[in-house]
């Protein structure tokens, strides 16, 4: 009877520490999705406020059009276009701190970090958000249009990133309208800071 009760006891043990077990992975999956959650979630509200901008001024411009009087227009003779010159647009943190440039120069940009900056692109969130999320995302759009018929191959957007051991050197995005590159701007501004915290806090940058 002692032996008996003593296995019993024993195999409650060995099945509570399964128990345990199962609970400790459990959590640490639980812990891995909300830290993936909390990384999508500060990417929609970069992209939310990115909408929320250009609403504000769509809304503001035609508010402008609507008081302004009309005007006469004058015949001029037709002007031979010419070719558009490159934009450079700083790539800052809040602080103030120069991450990268952005080149635009017509469809076609390019982000060159500062080469004091050691962006590895494996550091989150470059891949999951800046690639995926959001150019990966436009890629695949792209790619429907042109399925459809409603887009050349020519004209549909493609990516080039370029990098030396994993550090990145420069992206480069070819086909990108002017409705898009707010937001890839906008994208890369907050995904290189973030890149910069952690490695900041790893002792990597």
């Amino acid at each position: 009877m002692i032996i008996v009760t003593i296995a019993f006891l024993y195999g409650e043990e060995i099945l509570e520490d399964e128990q345990i077990k199962k609970v400790a992975e459990l959590r640490e999956l639980l812990e891995q999705r909300v830290k993936t959650m909390e990384l999508e979630l500060q990417g929609l509200r970069v992209l939310l406020d990115y909408i929320n901008e250009l609403l504000i001024e769509k809304s503001f411009k035609k508010a402008e059009e609507i008081a302004k009087p009309p005007q006469v227009t004058e015949l001029k003779p037709p002007v031979t276009p010419t070719k558009e010159e490159a934009r450079i647009i700083p790539l800052k943190t809040d602080s103030g701190v120069l991450m990268a440039n952005f080149y635009a120069e017509g469809s076609q940009i390019r982000i060159v970090p500062e080469p004091n900056m050691k962006f590895n692109v494996n550091t989150p969130p470059f891949n999951a958000f800046l690639i995926e999320k959001i150019l990966g995302k436009m890629q695949e759009r792209d790619k429907e249009l042109v399925s459809q018929g409603r887009l050349v191959p020519e004209k549909a957007l493609s990516y080039e990133i370029k990098k030396d051991n994993d550090v990145l050197q420069e992206i480069i995005i070819r086909n990108l309208t002017t409705q898009r590159e707010r937001e890839v701007r906008s994208a890369a501004r907050w995904t290189l800071e973030k890149m910069l915290e952690k490695q900041s806090q790893l002792g990597t940058s």
